[in-house]
C-alpha cells in the first residue's frame, strides 16, 4: 500500500478524533479499544502511533474536539430574544429526552467526567477539559457570568437521567432539574 499523502494523513486524523470524542463519550475512555476506534474509520490499528503519541494524546484532542463543537441543545422556540430566552432554551434543551438519549454527541461535560475524575491517564485531557466547563458555565449564566451552580444542577441531573433511562424516574429527574432551574 502506497503512502498517504499530507491531507489524507490529515483527514485520517480529523475523523479519528471524532470517532474516539463520540464513543468515548458514549462508553468511556477505558471501554474503547484502539483497533476498535480504528476500525470504526475503516483505519488499521498499526496507522495510530503515525497519527498520535498514545492513547492519552488521543483523549486529549477528543476532549477538546468536543468542546470545540458547535453545540445546539435548541433553537429560539418564540420565545424573547437575549440572555434569558436563551438560557431557557438551553436549559429546555439540555434537560431533555433527546440529549439524554445521545450521549455520544452529548454534553462533554458529562461524557468525559467520569474519564477525568476517575482516570490519571486523562491528566493531560484536564486542562481542556476544565476550560470547556468554565465557557460551558459563562454560557448557561444569563448575566455573562460563571454559573457553575446551574452546570453542577444540570450535568448531574443528566446523568442521572442516563442511569435510570428506561424508568419514570429518568423523565422526572429531568423535570426537576428544569424546575429548579427555572427560577
Amino acid at each position: 500500500m502506497g503512502r498517504v499523502s499530507r491531507a489524507q494523513a490529515e483527514e485520517h486524523r480529523r475523523q479519528v478524533v471524532e470517532a474516539a470524542s463520540r464513543l468515548f463519550r458514549e462508553r468511556g475512555v477505558q471501554a474503547v479499544g484502539l483497533g476498535e476506534l480504528m476500525g470504526e474509520v475503516g483505519l488499521t490499528h498499526g496507522g495510530f502511533y503515525r497519527q498520535f503519541a498514545s492513547k492519552d494524546a488521543l483523549v486529549a484532542e477528543a476532549v477538546a474536539q468536543a468542546f470545540a463543537e458547535e453545540t445546539s441543545y435548541g433553537d429560539a422556540g418564540g420565545r424573547p430574544a437575549g440572555p434569558e430566552g436563551a438560557r431557557r432554551d438551553l436549559l429546555d434543551a439540555y434537560l431533555s429526552p433527546a440529549h439524554r438519549d445521545d450521549a455520544g454527541s452529548g454534553c462533554p461535560v458529562a461524557g468525559f467526567g467520569a474519564d477525568m475524575a476517575r482516570d490519571e491517564a486523562a491528566a493531560a485531557a484536564r486542562e481542556p477539559y476544565a476550560e470547556g466547563v468554565r465557557r460551558f458555565a459563562r454560557q448557561v449564566s444569563a448575566d455573562g457570568g460563571e454559573d457553575l451552580a446551574a452546570v453542577c444542577t444540570m450535568v448531574g441531573a443528566l446523568l442521572l437521567a442516563r442511569a435510570t433511562a428506561g424508568t419514570e424516574l429518568s423523565d422526572e429527574i429531568l423535570r426537576a432539574a428544569r424546575t429548579a432551574l427555572d427560577g
